[in-house]
Parts: C-alpha cells; structure tokens; sequence
C-alpha cells in the first residue's frame, strides 16, 4: 500500500519540524510533487528545502511553480523573492511587496512568516538573502 500524498506530505513536514535535514527531505517532497503536481504547499516546502540546501535554481523554479499555483500564498512569494535574490534575478521586490500585503491584512499569516524566517536563520544563520528580505518585510 503506498501512502497518500497527504498523508506523505504531513509525515514529511513532522520530519522537517523533527529537525531533519533539507537533504533527505528534499526527495519526499520531490515525490510528492511529482504525485500532487497542483499542490503549492508542496511546491512551496520543496522551494524552501532547496533553499536551505544552496540550490537557488532549483528553488527558483519550485516557488516559480508554487506562486503561479497560489498567488495569494504569502511563503511562496518569500521563497521566490529569495531565491530570486541567490541567482541574482531582477524583479524580487514585486514579490516582495505583493508578501507585505497579504501578511499586512492576516495576522496569522504574519506569525506563520515570522516563524518560518526564525526558522530558516536558526537553520541557516548566515542567510543573508532570507535577513534581507526579512528586512524588508518586517523593518518598515
């Protein structure tokens, strides 16, 4: 029996929140893309992963993917600003602004980002393209 793509998808985000390692998650979300290839929490995760992982193109086009799934997804607008900014593309700020907006307007989306970019920082402390968008979003 194989497992559900959500069910999948819900193992691997414990695994992440575990503290495993973008490596060896990356090829489940992989899967699951590859499975659910509409889902952009799916396209949104394995953006981040690649991130986490110094893969800038790859990761540039898994939020490229998820941000023409979900336009409205705040997280897969960051991804993409910030890989955007790792492969030196022009255009980011867009992205960048469209993500205030949306977390302006939802407090929980705002929580949601803030722990996301605090996670990305504790498992990348150095990053300096997430702590400039960070900066962006958030030093106004």
């Amino acid at each position: 029996m194989t497992n559900s793509v959500e069910s999948l998808f819900d193992t691997g985000l414990e695994r992440y929140k575990a503290g495993e390692s973008a490596a060896t998650l990356i090829p489940v979300f992989k899967e699951i893309c590859d499975r659910a290839p509409k889902s952009s929490s799916a396209w949104t995760c394995l953006a981040w992963l690649y991130l986490l992982e110094n893969k800038g193109n790859l990761a540039y086009k898994a939020a490229l993917k998820a941000v023409k799934l979900n336009p409205q997804d705040p997280q897969a607008r960051i991804n993409l600003a910030i890989a955007m900014l790792e492969t030196k593309q022009k255009g980011l700020r867009e992205h960048v602004d469209f993500a205030q907006q949306l977390i302006f307007v939802n407090k929980e989306w705002e929580e949601e980002v803030k722990h996301s970019i605090e996670d990305g920082l504790t498992r990348k402390p150095d990053w300096q393209s997430l702590t400039k968008v960070k900066g962006w979003l958030f030093d106004n």
